[in-house]
């Protein structure tokens, strides 16, 4: 049976796959911790529940419109009014199957084959492989640790080509946590105007896993004039623990949401109708509920990051987003290769140790385009973190 080049040319998400393999060595009585999961360990708040299991008693369980449902719809864009000082109407909205779909719809309405699309790495694992769906290329920028994880103006401008069709910006970003300023994001908007035929895409799935307490900001709020041509994707999966009711959204240029929702007919029709109530609830009801969750999120990030440092051969710096901790384990990976603990002195090498010995999962550095670093997710019990942080450390040495 052959396969598409499509499917051949792309990977399986790095991140379910640990999750995965992390889950089997658990099945088979291993003593295993996943760090690898990228989701909230807090239940689904209750009013946002109760009004899936009131949706499902009255019956809402048809086909609703491809795009969304028009009380969600609205409350997405009273979202952009009240929170970022966004003003989109109605159809300039679509709600997707998870964030996840929006992304791919967008890439697949906007891209064609040979285009450019500009990814600062460390990325967030789809974002490449999704371009390469589309039959465009990703321009893979380097942005490490010693420069916060941050691509800067001058790389951007070099970055640059004729082919070049869109710039994906992640703030608060997975892998790393880090967060933009207003003022970064300023610079980064004075070289995109110079080039009109750019279109920038801003995911802000984590805009409200804050954990600076410095309000949050996009390249949007940063650069107005970049609106006609800036698609903001969002979704509720991270800020209120909803990850699998799947759900996400965008807001853009009518034309190319239009294009997306033609897409989206095709494929899913529309998300879930029960989610897409829940969604309204979320984002209409209190915001309060999100309060806990940062508070937990604040404590095991501080944890995480002192530990980390205290480790030989890694280096962690502070997030200001997120629930990630990505620590630069060059150094340890070099300590282990030289005493003959790992073949190789990659991050796959060091996360296989890791995995093996002191069963501990983590995903390398390399599945975001950044190789000699790790990713841990701190969504998880401190007593787990305790346990896993302190099983690195021995294996380490």
């Amino acid at each position: 049976m052959q396969l598409s080049q499509r499917v051949l040319s792309i990977k399986e998400s790095p991140t379910l796959a640990v999750t995965a393999r992390a889950a089997k060595l658990k099945a088979e009585g291993r003593d295993i911790i996943g760090l690898g999961a990228g989701e909230p360990d807090f239940d689904t708040p209750q009013h946002i529940k109760d009004a899936a299991k009131a949706a499902i008693d009255n019956g809402f369980t048809k086909y609703t419109p491809v795009g969304g449902i028009p009380g969600l719809k609205k409350a997405i864009v009273e979202k952009f009014k009240r929170e970022n000082g966004f003003e989109y109407n109605v159809n300039e909205v679509i709600v997707g199957v998870g964030g996840k779909q929006c992304i791919f719809n967008l890439a697949l309405a906007v891209l064609n084959p040979g285009d450019e699309v500009i990814v600062p790495a460390p990325f967030w694992v789809s974002y490449a492989d999704i371009a390469i769906v589309a039959e465009a290329k990703p321009v893979i920028v380097q942005c490490g640790i010693e420069q916060d994880f941050k691509i800067t103006p001058a790389q951007l401008e070099a970055a640059i080509t004729p082919k070049t069709r869109m710039f994906m910006i992640n703030s608060p970003s997975n892998p790393t946590g880090s967060v933009y300023t207003r003022e970064e994001l300023a610079a980064l908007g004075e070289v995109l105007k110079k080039h009109p035929n750019i279109l920038v895409a801003t995911d802000d799935m984590y805009e409200h896993v804050n954990l600076s307490g410095v309000p949050f900001v996009n390249i949007l709020n940063a650069t107005p004039e970049l609106k006609d041509r800036t698609v903001v994707l969002n979704g509720v999966s991270k800020a209120y623990s909803m990850t699998g009711w799947r759900i996400g959204y965008a807001a853009g240029p009518a034309q190319i949401i239009k294009a997306m929702e033609i897409l989206q007919s095709q494929s899913t029709s529309n998300p879930t109708s029960i989610s897409q109530v829940a969604a309204q609830a979320a984002l209409e009801g209190p915001q309060e509920c999100i309060e806990p969750m940062l508070k937990a999120f604040r404590e095991r990030h501080e944890f995480v990051v002192n530990r980390f440092n205290e480790m030989r051969g890694l280096k962690c710096i502070k997030a200001g987003g997120a629930f990630y901790a990505f620590p630069d384990a060059r150094a340890a990976i070099a300590n282990l290769h030289a005493e003959g603990k790992i073949k190789e002195a990659t991050d796959l090498a060091l996360s296989d140790y890791l995995l093996e010995t002191v069963g501990v999962a983590v995903v390398p550095g390399s599945a975001f385009g950044a190789e000699g670093y790790f990713r841990i997710s701190f969504a998880t019990s401190m007593e787990n973190l305790r346990n896993a942080l302190n099983r690195i450390e021995k294996a380490l040495g």
